[in-house]
């Protein structure tokens, strides 16, 4: 069973992860994107206003992640986005471009956008372990 740091340290390991959003017409949309977490778990990524994630998350606020594969070891997180205001880009500097800061310069497109996403839901398995090692956390 794993605690909150031990969560928050296994994200902090992944600076990708695929977001899963709702289209229009009700079936689903996902993208590779880059991420950054605070220790509350609460994920914080950009993308551009013309991408279709960005539509998607206007509408429905309602999004899954998955996070990290490539080592047995994975995070399943559902949430609800909502975009950042301009008066809270502290966030954004200190926990996504932090961890990637690569990202920053993404600031000076005028469509960028930042989202939050709050945890609803997430569930951390290691495949590693015989039994599966499986967290779950409810918020």
């Amino acid at each position: 069973m794993k605690t909150k740091e031990d969560i928050y340290e296994f994200m902090d390991k992944s600076v990708l992860g695929v977001i899963s959003t709702i289209k229009e017409d009700g079936t689903p949309e996902s993208a590779v994107v880059g991420f950054g977490q605070t220790k509350d778990l609460v994920i914080i990524f950009g993308t551009d206003n013309t991408s279709r994630k960005y539509a998607n998350i206007k509408r429905t606020p309602n999004v899954s992640f998955v996070i990290g594969w490539e080592n047995g070891e994975t995070l399943q997180y559902e949430g609800t986005a909502r975009e950042l205001k301009d008066s809270e880009i502290d966030l954004v500097k200190e926990s996504y471009w932090k961890k990637n800061p690569k990202a920053e310069k993404h600031q000076l497109i005028p469509s960028e956008r930042y989202f939050l996403v709050e945890p609803l839901w997430i569930r951390h398995t290691d495949l590693k372990m015989q039994p599966w090692d499986i967290t779950v956390l409810n918020f």
